[in-house]
């Protein structure tokens, strides 16, 4: 039962659209470079996690590394209130 990925009911699970699905990835950084980080998304109104996708996003396009299929990043901000919007 753990690890089968299909519900009780025995029907897959709704599939998330590309760029949905996200990926936690555990990151243990010197707490200097984690401090000038926070300081660089605070300064660019992003979250530290925002603030990494977006350095490695920019580090992999620069290496001619970027995934053709990677979703788009996030919008910023709080979302919506009407899902149309």
């Amino acid at each position: 039962m753990g690890s089968d990925s299909s519900t009780e009911s025995g029907e897959e699970p709704e599939a998330q659209p590309r760029g949905q699905e996200r990926k936690a990835v555990l990151l243990r950084l010197d707490p200097a470079v984690h401090s000038a980080l926070q300081r660089w998304a605070a300064d660019e109104l992003r979250s530290v996690n925002a603030q990494v996708e977006m350095v490695l996003r920019d580090a992999l396009r620069k290496a001619g590394r970027a995934p053709r299929d990677a979703g788009p990043v996030p919008k910023r901000g709080r979302p919506p209130k009407n899902p149309e919007e």
